[in-house]
């Protein structure tokens, strides 16, 4: 996955003619690490990183997700089916995170009935 995905980035920077320096400065990645996804020495970037070069790049995050290995939740109706699933699945939260939103949700249930 991570060979596709760098080959992916590599693609699009040289086609739109950037450097690496180009794209990981407004990125907020180092030019080496960009370089290290590029190669596909990186296992799973992050989502937020992905976000961010997806955005540098001009192209669609749900397509760097997938490619880095990440579970893309389908489209209904134009939204994403799971995106609220998918969010606290994310990698970024911390368990303090997580229960704070579960208790959040709790909360929310238990006004509406």
């Amino acid at each position: 996955m991570s060979k596709r995905l760098g080959n992916q980035l590599r693609s699009v920077r040289k086609i739109r003619g950037v450097s690496l320096k180009a794209i990981a400065e407004p990125a907020n990645i180092s030019t080496a690490y960009l370089q290290k996804l590029e190669g596909g020495e990186v296992r799973q970037p992050s989502p937020n990183v992905l976000h961010r070069l997806a955005h540098e790049l001009e192209v669609p995050y749900a397509s760097l997700m997938e490619l880095a290995g990440y579970i893309v939740p389908e489209k209904e109706g134009g939204h994403a089916a799971n995106s609220v699933d998918h969010a606290l699945n994310s990698s970024d939260l911390s368990d303090s995170e997580r229960k704070a939103v579960a208790a959040f949700v709790s909360h929310l249930r238990e006004q509406r009935d």
